[in-house]
This record gives C-alpha cells, sequence and structure tokens, in this order.
C-alpha cells in the first residue's frame, strides 16, 4: 500500500500532544459538590464507569488519527515494471479467397482456420502477433500487438470478400515482411495459410520469400485441403448463394515448400480439422527470443476502510457519552 499525500501523515504527531493535554487535565481537575459531610461516599466502591470515560478520549484520538489516514489518500499499489520474457514477432498470413468455403474442413477451411488461429493467438501471451489477410491483394489486417483482445475480436469478425477475389500468395508475403521488417524481437516468423496457387499479384511466392531469408524471417507454410475430392464453392446463384460442386483439390505444394526452405521454416500439409490443429502445435514449438515486456497495475484508492473505522470510532464515543456515561446536570 502507498499514499497519494504521505506527508500529511506528520499530522498524527498532533495525537502526542492532545494526549498529554488530556492527562494533565485530568490531574489538575478538582471535583466540587457542597455538602455537609463526604462521610456516607467514604466506602463507596469504585465503578466501572470511572475507568470508562477514559475511553472517550481513545475513541476521539482513533477517529482523529483515521481521518488523517483518509486525508493521506491510501492507495492499492499499482506500477509499471519491465520483466524479460521468452517470446517472438509472428504474422499470420491468412488466405481469405473464396476457396476457403470448401467443405472439406468443418464446417468449412475458413472457419476452421480462425478457430485453430484463435487458440494459437491465446496459447502465446508473450509474442508480438499481427494478422495478414489476402486473396487477389494483400492487406494488413492488424499490426504486430500484444492486446490479446483485439486479435481475437478481429478474426472472430474476420469474413471472406473483404478482399478482391483470387490468391496472391507473394502478396501476402510481402505485406507480412512488412510488418516483421521493424520487429524487436531476433526470431521472426510468418504463418502462412492458403488453399491454392498463387495467380494474382505482381510478386511471386519465390520473390517474397528470398526478400524474407534476407530479413531472417522464417516461414512456416501450411496447405489447407483433403487429398483428392472436395466440395468446393465454383459461383454464386441468383439468390447470392454459393453453389458448390465436387472437385479436384489443387494446391501448388512445391511452391509452399520452397517458400519455407529457403527461409528455413517448414511446411505443413493439414487435410482436416485434427491434423491443422496438430500443425498449429508443432508451430507453436517456434524458437524464442528474449524480449522485455512492459507490465502495468492499476492505481486505485483504498480510503473507505479508514472512512468507515473514523466514523464507528465517533459514533463510539457518542453513543457511550450521551448514553452510559451520561453527566449528571
Amino acid at each position: 500500500m502507498q499514499f497519494a499525500h504521505p506527508h500529511i501523515l506528520w499530522l498524527l504527531l498532533l495525537l502526542v500532544p492532545m494526549a498529554i493535554w488530556y492527562i494533565l487535565k485530568q490531574r489538575n481537575a478538582v471535583p466540587a459538590l457542597s455538602i455537609s459531610t463526604t462521610s456516607p461516599f467514604a466506602r463507596m466502591p469504585r465503578t466501572w464507569k470511572q475507568y470508562l470515560r477514559h475511553v472517550l478520549f481513545v475513541l476521539r484520538l482513533c477517529a482523529v488519527a483515521c481521518l488523517i489516514v483518509v486525508l493521506a489518500r491510501p492507495q492499492l499499489r499499482n506500477k509499471w515494471s519491465t520483466s524479460s520474457t521468452e517470446g517472438t514477432d509472428i504474422i499470420i498470413a491468412l488466405d481469405i479467397s473464396t476457396s476457403m468455403y470448401a467443405r472439406d474442413f468443418s464446417p468449412n477451411r475458413f472457419e476452421a482456420a480462425k478457430i485453430v488461429a484463435a487458440q494459437f493467438v491465446q496459447g502465446r501471451e508473450n509474442d508480438n502477433i499481427g494478422l495478414v489477410i489476402f486473396a487477389g491483394e494483400s492487406l494488413t489486417g492488424l499490426p504486430m500487438t500484444g492486446d490479446r483482445a483485439a486479435l481475437l475480436n478481429y478474426i472472430s469478425n474476420l469474413s471472406i470478400g473483404d478482399l478482391e477475389d483470387g490468391t496472391a500468395i507473394g502478396e501476402g508475403i510481402i505485406t507480412a515482411v512488412n510488418r516483421l521488417r521493424d520487429g524487436k524481437a531476433k526470431s521472426k516468423s510468418i504463418i502462412l495459410l492458403t488453399d491454392g496457387t498463387n495467380n494474382r499479384g505482381l510478386a511471386t511466392p519465390g520473390e517474397a520469400a528470398r526478400v524474407a531469408a534476407e530479413l531472417g524471417i522464417k516461414i512456416y507454410s501450411i496447405g489447407v485441403g483433403t487429398n483428392g475430392m472436395a466440395e468446393v464453392p465454383v459461383r454464386y446463384d441468383y439468390a447470392g448463394r454459393l453453389v458448390y460442386e465436387m472437385q479436384k483439390v489443387e494446391i501448388n505444394e512445391d511452391a509452399l515448400r520452397d517458400v519455407a526452405s529457403v527461409t528455413g521454416g517448414k511446411y505443413f500439409r493439414a487435410v482436416d480439422n485434427s491434423s491443422l490443429s496438430e500443425v498449429f502445435a508443432e508451430i507453436d514449438a517456434l524458437e524464442k527470443t528474449k524480449l522485455d515486456v512492459k507490465n502495468f497495475s492499476h492505481t486505485e484508492d483504498n480510503y473507505m476502510m479508514w472512512a468507515w473505522l473514523a466514523f464507528a470510532f465517533f459514533a463510539l464515543e457518542l453513543l457511550l457519552r450521551y448514553v452510559y456515561l451520561r453527566p449528571i446536570p
């Protein structure tokens, strides 16, 4: 606990002269009563009230002391602290092309990818993580941040159709590289998740991977799609609903494998929800590096207990003074 105004606590020294004044006053007090003789009172025993009257002054001192503490504003100690921890800079590059609606995953590739990405984010508490989305073009969805709530909220609200359709894998990698370029961690990684073949954009996946390799950025590429046939969206009908047809799943695994190999990363193939979760669990074992993490604890006033104590002492003094120790007129 700390105090917002600790210098006010010096006022507690006033309790000392108050106590001395009370003692001297009691010693010099001379009661007077006009009667013919005091013999009837000579053998009267002392009662508890004679001792209890001094408690009134003690209660008054306690009330004053509590009020002084309230004025000093006691607070729960909150502060910034810096600690060294393990962490890395990561960008998740997620394909949001229409083909990600394919139903070889439950309920589809896109929703399955969102679920495992959210679980991955939740488990990496000390990392800086960002999100890049791509289809026929690429876009930074969320720059690298340690704000898990913002990341999870963005992933939850992400939908297909936000970008022009297509699969610009190279552009997605370049955008992710630009986000990682100024990261402070020694370990920088891109988790590239796609279900197709590069067919849009100016940069090829190979060219983008070489740029990443020059900057020491690893790419962990994931090909999403079952082996064989899958229900794939092919067009929209008159009502704007997707029409699905069974088609052969085609993923340019050679390109994705090369992208990972050039950068010192690794290629994975996910054929269903379970294997996709296993892939992210394996990537979760990425190499880590030391990061300086700033932690903030919130400051909160904590004076109510002292205020209630002051009130209780004062109320008890009034109760004793005017009910049990009421002076005789």
